[in-house]
């Protein structure tokens, strides 16, 4: 049984519709990125429009803003641990309320 996120991690891989829901994204050569950097990099930060950089005609890499990539970042955290969860379940490494809480005695003092 694969966890959630293995599934996920397996669907990018896989490149199957699990892409960062966006509406438009601006597509430049990296012939093109290297020439005018710092043009390409004003415009991203004003309209934090993820830039698809491509070579030889195939996606390359993406540049997004700083901001965006910290947000997501933080949110694939949040489905690590999540992710984590639901292993401990599936491997049955619960404890009760009462056990937990036990464990937990020294921390919450």
């Amino acid at each position: 049984m694969h966890s959630f996120l293995s599934c996920i991690k397996l669907k990018a891989l896989q490149n199957l519709e699990c892409q960062y829901s966006i509406t438009t994204m601006k597509i430049e050569i990296v012939t093109t990125l290297k020439r005018q950097a710092t043009k390409i990099l004003a415009e991203l930060h004003e309209s934090k429009e993820p830039v698809l950089i491509t070579e030889h005609g195939q996606p390359s890499a993406y540049l997004i803003d700083v901001d965006d990539y910290e947000f997501m970042q933080s949110r694939i955290r949040i489905l690590e641990g999540i992710a984590r969860g639901e292993t401990a379940i599936f491997e049955n490494r619960i404890y009760s309320q009462s056990d937990a809480k036990e464990k937990m005695s020294k921390w919450l003092k």
